[in-house]
């Protein structure tokens, strides 16, 4: 019989030590031949991210055997992590059992082959970590390392450069610039033969999900030097309103690309370039569906190609990620029968697909996934002789997963998919977790304190997904909805663009408004709603907390306060970001100054407690410290907690544990909660109970 006690103060088995021990992000998944490569993230390391493969005959066990499971590709003492664009992503790649990749301390290129010490093939540049490399891109002939290159040549962000560079991949020999001239580059693709390079290209005020290029050029050799010839853009162009992303070349040497012209990204191939009569494409499935993700991170993988001419794709559709097969004769989509809903790369060969994919109920892990050739539809015989509907459905198994669950999945709340009413008479988005304890419920006469938390970008999204984090809170006594606000992906173009103008107004309506729906069913206390968020959703709850009197008490981690100061003061990649989210700036300084939290704290009225990492380049510990010194003049109670070895998210493992400590001390306090959790409390600074 379970026991009955009030919301918020339920016992929990999974405390931060559990919920972050242990814990091991996967991510930029590769195949190297058959053999499938991917990065670690490892907060128990202090974030340090490790190439690694899953262990083949030949690998060097402890006693000249094959190892179990992985091998380690980089040694202890590198962080394969490139800091291009500051998000990173696309830093190694691995080829024939050799790895390139850029190490984090100096941001050079390093090759390691097997059973040596890596050996730098870039110059160290005049100032440390000037020279940055990225998405990595190997020649047919084994010759050069085509990547994306980022020179700081200043502080300011008009001084940094970014550029296609061929790099001898021995390293014996110099850098090669092959294409400038765009604000961004990403994605060099040569083609099979090694004739043809393809790459995206776009400038201020865009970012990779506004409107992009893609450029189509030869690839030639002059006097031992690898040149780009007759470049020509074959999709999207400046002011067409068109992204363009991954561009990736079938084994049989046709361009693919992703492209939302349509309003969706969706998958084209090349079916014509000939001079003269403009590129011709093909949209391989015409659906209402993303086959893209934005691109905040280079080197994504997202779609591959099998032997039997179809293609594996990540398919989301209201925010759900599955994989899917694109049959390019019939111009159809058609989900794999996997157990995932949230996905995070996927590569093909033969027919097997590979993905690193979880759900709400399952840890992120490398999969694979054996699918069956398809039937012609005009093979009588071979349909006439297929095999059984069980026995010809693909087959699924876990190469290596992220981590066991750490706890029984009776712990776990299950979200809810939900849709409500929002301003404007337009409809959001979320993902509704209601409180689960296995042994203890809240009283009949008591609806829950609710948690209102939603993701960074803006652009991005939350799909279902095993999220420990939010069953830490749901697992106590707390509702937590998760919103996807206007501005999201995975909701098609329209929706992404509906936040063109309009941040700090609708993604807070948005939370508004899920708390507003909740509450009408039912499901929650209206009068104990929380949020909470990081990055851009920490300016969301900032600005909720400020412009909007529905939320006691509110939680920002490195969240924006000050649009203008964010604008003046950002890396290169999202300098001119805001153009689109607010309008451009000075032009526009009222308009940032009034969307703002930190010009109008005459309007908050409830605690905040803000966590910042003191190294953050992108939202600078600057905007932390006005916010809390306009807090400390009006005398609204706060709690300020800094991590001087962190900088844009928490990477460190015990920095985490005491981050959801401090949160949980913070609410407990406002709330006058007493805890069943030994927390070492946070200090609030004016609250008087």
């Amino acid at each position: 019989m379970p026991r009955t006690l009030p919301y918020g103060t339920w016992p929990s088995e999974l405390t931060p030590d559990l919920l972050v021990g242990g814990a091991i992000g996967l991510t930029e998944l590769r195949l190297d031949g058959h053999r499938r490569c991917w990065i670690e993230l490892r907060p128990d390391e202090g974030g340090r991210q490790v190439v690694v493969a899953e262990a083949v005959p030949g690998d060097d066990g402890p006693n000249g055997d094959t190892p179990p499971g992985t091998v380690e590709l980089t040694p202890p003492d590198t962080n394969a992590r490139t800091r291009v664009h500051e998000y990173g992503g696309g830093s190694y790649l691995a080829v024939e059992d050799v790895v390139w990749f850029t190490d984090f301390a100096d941001q050079r290129l390093y090759r390691r082959a097997p059973g040596e010490d890596p050996v730098a093939i870039t110059p160290a540049p005049s100032e440390p970590a000037t020279l940055r490399y990225a998405d990595l891109e190997l020649t047919p002939d084994g010759r050069w390392l085509l990547a994306v290159r980022e020179r700081h040549e200043g502080d300011m962000a008009e001084e940094v450069v970014n550029e296609v560079v061929a790099i001898p991949a021995a390293g014996d020999g110099e850098v090669v610039v092959l294409a400038d001239g765009y604000d961004f580059v990403a994605a060099p693709k040569v083609s099979p033969d090694g004739d043809r390079v393809a790459f995206v290209g776009w400038d201020h005020p865009n970012m990779p999900w506004d409107d992009t290029s893609l450029v189509l050029a030869d690839l030639v050799e002059v006097e031992g030097e690898v040149r780009v010839t007759n470049a020509a853009v074959v999709a999207g162009a400046p002011g067409m309103s068109e992204s363009v992303m991954a561009p990736a070349w079938s084994p049989d040497g046709v361009l693919h690309v992703l492209r939302d012209v349509s309003g969706w990204w969706n998958l084209y191939r090349l079916t014509d370039d000939a001079p003269g009569s403009g590129a011709q494409w093909q949209n391989l499935a015409e659906v209402e569906q993303d086959l893209g993700a934005p691109g905040w991170q280079l080197g994504m993988s997202l779609y591959g190609f099998l032997d039997d001419g179809r293609v594996a794709v990540v398919a989301t559709d209201h925010a759900v990620m599955r994989p899917a097969l694109i049959d390019p004769d019939a111009g159809t989509l058609e989900p794999l029968d996997v157990p995932v809903t949230s996905v995070r790369s996927l590569a093909a060969a033969g027919q097997t697909v590979s993905l690193i994919g979880g759900a709400p109920d399952r840890p992120d892990a490398v999969l694979e996934v054996e699918v069956p050739p398809r039937i012609a539809e005009d093979d009588a015989e071979a349909d006439a002789e297929a095999a059984s509907e069980e026995e010809s459905r693909e087959e699924w198994r876990e190469v290596h997963v992220s981590r066991p669950l750490p706890i029984d999945a009776a712990w776990l709340s299950q979200p809810e998919v939900i849709s409500f009413p929002t301003s404007d008479g337009m409809t959001a988005h979320a993902l509704y977790h209601r409180p689960r304890h296995p042994e203890v419920v809240g009283p009949d006469d008591e609806r829950p304190p609710l948690i209102v938390t939603s993701h960074g970008g803006p652009t991005s999204h939350v799909p279902p997904r095993l999220e420990l984090g939010i069953a830490y809170w749901t697992s106590r006594g707390f509702a937590v909805v998760d919103v996807n606000y206007r501005g999201s992906t995975g909701f098609g173009r329209a929706y992404r663009e509906a936040l063109r103008g309009t941040w700090g107004v609708y993604d807070v309506d948005d939370c508004v408004a899920a708390v507003e729906a909740l509450a009408d069913r039912g499901e929650v206390d209206p009068d104990r709603a929380l949020i909470r968020g990081g990055s851009a959703s920490g300016f969301t709850t900032l600005a909720a907390l400020t412009f909007r009197d529905v939320f006691a008490a509110g939680a920002s981690y490195f969240g924006v306060a000050d649009l203008a100061a964010l604008a003046e003061e950002t890396h290169k990649f999202e300098s001119r970001y805001l153009d689109r989210l607010v309008g451009p700036y000075p032009d526009e300084a009222e308009l940032y100054a009034a969307r703002s939290p930190v010009h109008h704290t005459d309007g908050l009225s409830c605690p905040v407690i803000l966590l910042q990492g003191l190294l953050d380049r992108i939202v600078p510990p600057a905007q932390a410290e006005a916010m809390v010194a306009a807090m400390q003049a009006k005398g609204v109670p706060y709690a300020y907690v800094t991590f001087d070895d962190e900088d844009h998210g928490f990477r460190k493992a015990e920095n985490q544990i005491r981050a959801l400590e401090a949160e949980l001390s913070f609410y407990a306090q406002v709330f006058g909660f007493d805890l069943a959790d030994d927390v070492e409390p946070v200090e609030v600074v004016g609250l008087d109970r």
